[in-house]
């Protein structure tokens, strides 16, 4: 049954929404996937408004444009984490050990999967696919040093 939970407060600007998909490998990449997306999505929204009150004027069409990229940015980036989320639990799952291996085999096949399902060719997969790992494992470091 799925179920959601938001809590916030003053001195804290944590918000936190669960949402019980019944399957621990759904839960991880659903919650990935609003994070993220949220995020994408408030950063294409400030970025709109930027450019919106630079030029200085405002209309319906410029706000349905904002508003699309918003959407296109969100779902683009929620995919993302939640495919890397997803595959860094399930890797998690098979060796049965938390460390920052798992993030670099999940960032790389997080990377080759988002590269073919962009109709990408051999080499650009195999660079997508490397470029996650790296990319994933220092965050991992990163995350270790704070």
């Amino acid at each position: 049954m799925p179920s959601s939970r938001f809590s916030g407060s003053l001195s804290s600007p944590k918000v936190d929404v669960f949402v019980d998909m019944g399957n621990p490998f759904l839960n991880h990449t659903v919650d990935g996937f609003l994070k993220i997306g949220t995020v994408a999505a408030t950063r294409a929204a400030a970025e709109e408004s930027y450019y919106i009150l630079k030029r200085g004027n405002f209309s319906q069409e410029k706000l349905e444009h904002s508003l699309k990229k918003m959407c296109k940015e969100g779902a683009y980036w929620g995919t993302v984490a939640g495919v890397y989320v997803g595959m860094e639990y399930g890797v998690e799952r098979i060796r049965g050990t938390r460390d920052w291996k798992n993030a670099m085999v999940g960032g790389a096949l997080a990377g080759a999967l988002i590269s073919v399902a962009s109709n990408n060719k051999r080499d650009r997969i195999a660079v997508d696919a490397i470029t996650g790992g790296a990319v994933a494992t220092a965050a991992e470091f990163l995350n270790y040093l704070t």
